[in-house]
Protein backbone atom coordinates (compact mmCIF):
# COMPACT_ATOMS: atom_id res chain seq x y z
CA UNK A 1 0.00 0.00 0.00
CA UNK A 2 1.45 3.58 -1.14
CA UNK A 3 0.18 6.39 0.99
CA UNK A 4 2.31 8.95 -0.33
CA UNK A 5 -0.03 10.31 -2.70
CA UNK A 6 -2.24 11.02 0.23
CA UNK A 7 0.71 12.76 2.53
CA UNK A 8 1.58 14.73 -1.29
CA UNK A 9 -2.26 15.74 -1.69
CA UNK A 10 -2.74 16.77 1.96
CA UNK A 11 0.71 18.82 2.17
CA UNK A 12 -0.51 20.69 -0.67
CA UNK A 13 -3.47 21.38 0.56
CA UNK A 14 -1.90 22.30 4.10
CA UNK A 15 0.70 24.60 2.11
CA UNK A 16 -2.30 26.45 -0.20
CA UNK A 17 -4.55 27.43 2.63
CA UNK A 18 -0.84 28.86 4.39
CA UNK A 19 -0.64 30.77 1.47
CA UNK A 20 -4.30 32.03 1.70
CA UNK A 21 -3.96 32.79 5.57
CA UNK A 22 -0.91 34.95 4.93
CA UNK A 23 -2.62 37.09 1.96
CA UNK A 24 -5.48 37.50 4.25
CA UNK A 25 -3.03 38.50 7.53
CA UNK A 26 -1.28 40.93 4.93
CA UNK A 27 -4.76 42.25 3.68
CA UNK A 28 -5.93 42.99 7.80
CA UNK A 29 -2.16 44.25 8.49
CA UNK A 30 -2.75 46.82 5.67
CA UNK A 31 -6.12 48.05 5.90
CA UNK A 32 -5.27 51.67 6.37
CA UNK A 33 -1.78 51.83 4.70
CA UNK A 34 -1.86 54.57 2.54
CA UNK A 35 1.58 54.53 1.30
CA UNK A 36 3.38 51.31 -0.29
CA UNK A 37 6.88 50.96 -2.16
CA UNK A 38 4.76 50.94 -5.76
CA UNK A 39 2.99 54.23 -4.82
CA UNK A 40 -0.38 54.83 -3.23
CA UNK A 41 -2.74 52.63 -0.64
CA UNK A 42 -2.21 49.29 0.05
CA UNK A 43 -4.01 47.17 -2.76
CA UNK A 44 -5.85 44.03 -1.48
CA UNK A 45 -4.64 40.85 -2.53
CA UNK A 46 -6.35 37.28 -3.02
CA UNK A 47 -4.75 33.82 -4.32
CA UNK A 48 -5.98 31.51 -7.01
CA UNK A 49 -5.57 28.67 -6.88
CA UNK A 50 -5.48 25.55 -9.39
CA UNK A 51 -5.38 21.71 -9.46
CA UNK A 52 -2.58 20.11 -10.54
CA UNK A 53 -2.19 16.03 -11.33
CA UNK A 54 -0.09 14.13 -9.14
CA UNK A 55 1.59 11.96 -11.73
CA UNK A 56 2.80 8.91 -10.21
CA UNK A 57 2.27 5.77 -11.18
CA UNK A 58 -1.46 5.55 -12.48
CA UNK A 59 -2.41 7.94 -9.96
CA UNK A 60 -2.33 10.72 -12.62
CA UNK A 61 -6.97 10.95 -11.91
CA UNK A 62 -5.83 12.40 -8.57
CA UNK A 63 -4.86 16.30 -7.97
CA UNK A 64 -3.31 18.20 -6.04
CA UNK A 65 -3.74 22.15 -5.20
CA UNK A 66 -1.08 24.57 -5.84
CA UNK A 67 -1.59 28.00 -5.38
CA UNK A 68 -1.52 29.48 -9.10
CA UNK A 69 -0.49 33.31 -7.93
CA UNK A 70 -1.63 36.01 -5.83
CA UNK A 71 -3.44 38.67 -7.42
CA UNK A 72 -3.45 42.19 -6.39
CA UNK A 73 -7.31 43.99 -6.57
CA UNK A 74 -7.33 46.61 -9.55
CA UNK A 75 -9.49 49.00 -8.10
CA UNK A 76 -9.79 48.50 -4.41
CA UNK A 77 -9.01 52.16 -3.25
CA UNK A 78 -11.61 53.92 -1.40
CA UNK A 79 -11.61 58.10 -0.52
CA UNK A 80 -12.00 59.13 3.08
CA UNK A 81 -11.85 63.27 4.00
CA UNK A 82 -9.26 63.35 6.24
CA UNK A 83 -7.87 67.31 5.42
CA UNK A 84 -5.20 66.79 8.41
CA UNK A 85 -3.78 63.61 6.86
CA UNK A 86 -0.47 64.16 5.15
CA UNK A 87 -1.07 61.35 2.27
CA UNK A 88 -4.34 64.07 1.79
CA UNK A 89 -4.72 65.49 -1.57
CA UNK A 90 -5.57 68.83 -2.63
CA UNK A 91 -9.52 68.37 -1.59
CA UNK A 92 -8.50 67.09 1.85
CA UNK A 93 -9.28 63.47 0.49
CA UNK A 94 -7.21 60.05 0.99
CA UNK A 95 -6.97 57.01 -0.95
CA UNK A 96 -7.37 54.07 1.30
CA UNK A 97 -7.00 49.89 0.80
CA UNK A 98 -10.92 48.94 0.36
CA UNK A 99 -10.75 46.41 2.55
CA UNK A 100 -13.84 44.49 4.14
CA UNK A 101 -12.54 43.47 7.21
CA UNK A 102 -15.50 41.30 7.94
CA UNK A 103 -15.24 39.28 4.59
CA UNK A 104 -11.61 39.22 5.06
CA UNK A 105 -12.15 37.49 8.59
CA UNK A 106 -14.81 35.03 7.11
CA UNK A 107 -12.44 34.08 4.63
CA UNK A 108 -9.87 33.37 7.53
CA UNK A 109 -12.44 31.42 9.11
CA UNK A 110 -12.81 29.10 5.75
CA UNK A 111 -9.19 28.94 5.44
CA UNK A 112 -8.70 27.55 8.75
CA UNK A 113 -11.53 24.82 8.32
CA UNK A 114 -9.91 23.69 5.18
CA UNK A 115 -6.34 23.70 6.92
CA UNK A 116 -7.91 21.76 9.67
CA UNK A 117 -9.85 19.68 7.18
CA UNK A 118 -6.41 18.44 5.99
CA UNK A 119 -4.69 17.85 9.17
CA UNK A 120 -7.49 15.33 9.60
CA UNK A 121 -7.07 13.47 6.38
CA UNK A 122 -3.31 13.76 7.18
CA UNK A 123 -3.80 12.24 10.35
CA UNK A 124 -6.89 9.75 9.47
CA UNK A 125 -4.38 8.62 6.50
CA UNK A 126 -1.45 7.85 9.16
CA UNK A 127 -3.47 5.91 11.38
CA UNK A 128 -4.11 3.60 8.28
CA UNK A 129 -0.65 3.80 7.25
CA UNK A 130 0.22 2.70 10.70
CA UNK A 131 -2.74 0.19 11.36
CA UNK A 132 -1.44 -1.27 7.76
CA UNK A 133 2.43 -1.32 9.47
CA UNK A 134 0.18 -3.32 12.67
CA UNK A 135 -1.08 -6.14 9.92
CA UNK A 136 2.30 -7.10 9.67
CA UNK A 137 3.30 -8.51 13.27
Amino acid sequence: MDFLPAFKICGSGLAAQKAKMDVIISNLANINTTRTPEGGPYKKRSVVFSSEPLKENFNDILQMVKVEEIVQDKGSVKKVFDPGHPDADAEGNVAMPDINTIAEMADMITANRAYEACVTAFDATKNMALKALELGK
